[in-house]
């Protein structure tokens, strides 16, 4: 298995073709979208150079799950934030702050299943995820509040009042999570 300090390499070629040097077969981006959710760590390098391409393959792979499914886990509002950092002088920061995020969601995401598991065991509401989903959209909102709030305090312009629409929609959005997290204390207070 060939393999660069613990990392599986695939090698990319002309034809746009993978080949897994580990297993020493052809592999397809949804494989490597399998292998990344397994948590198998790999590089992918041009075949020809042997320049490191994993970054540009990876965005591959999210362009194709966006595209395939419908199921879109970025929402425009967060790409085009995202864009508006490019060549700004944020550039530097985000990555960064974009990678503990994500660390921080993850975390997050494994106590509360911990805390399902621990506080419904196996039962119905315990495997089904809908409810308790409720919790992490609120997470979810507290975290891209926390990103936006974080971005103000470098951006000159940013502490413009926003446009009275987004301010209703905003607020129409926080009295729905209020609703839901209400909702779902009542069907918690039932169980119990």
């Amino acid at each position: 298995m060939a393999r660069n300090d613990g990392q599986i390499v695939i090698k990319k070629y002309a034809n746009r073709r993978l080949y897994n040097t580990g297993t020493s077969t052809y592999v397809t981006l949804d494989d490597l979208a399998v292998m990344v959710k397994k948590g198998e760590d790999f590089t992918v390098q041009d075949a020809k150079s042997g320049d490191d391409i994993t970054h540009s393959v990876l965005t591959q792979i999210i362009f194709e799950q966006e595209s395939k499914t419908g199921n879109t886990l970025l929402p425009i509002s967060f790409l085009r934030q995202l864009i508006s950092y490019y060549g700004d002088q944020m550039q530097m920061v985000v990555p960064s702050y974009l990678e503990h995020s994500m660390q921080a969601f993850t975390d997050q995401q494994v106590q509360m299943r911990e805390q399902i598991n621990k506080t419904f065991g196996d039962t119905p509401l315990g495997k089904n995820l809908q409810v308790p989903m409720a919790l992490v959209e609120e997470t979810v909102r507290r975290n891209t509040e926390m990103f936006q709030q974080a971005m103000k305090m470098f951006s000159p312009f940013a502490n413009a009042a926003p446009p009275k629409e987004t301010r209703k929609a905003e607020a129409k959005d926080i009295d729905e999570l209020k609703e839901q997290l209400r909702a779902l204390q009542t069907k918690l207070d039932n169980l119990g």
